[in-house]
């Protein structure tokens, strides 16, 4: 096994620091099931949403573990 972690690994590492209140509520849960499962999906999502927001530089997270910062979409216009 390689002593150093990949990019992969690393990004890992990163959302779930971001995500830590996240894992402790987790830890709290005695029953999952698919209702429960889908409010934690939404969180990480909603809380990703807004760590991009609040992104000091955008596209931070994907530059510092090494990967493309994705195009953003033309705006629309109103007809």
């Amino acid at each position: 096994m390689s002593k150093r972690p990949s990019r992969i690994d690393l990004l890992e590492l990163d959302i779930d620091l971001r995500l830590a209140d996240l894992w402790r509520e987790a830890s709290d849960v005695s029953e999952w099931n698919l209702e429960v499962v889908a409010a934690f999906i939404r969180a990480a999502y909603g809380k990703g949403y807004c760590d991009a927001l609040t992104e000091d530089a955008p596209g931070s997270l994907c530059h510092e573990h090494g990967y493309r910062i994705p195009d953003r979409k033309p705006e629309r216009r109103a007809a």
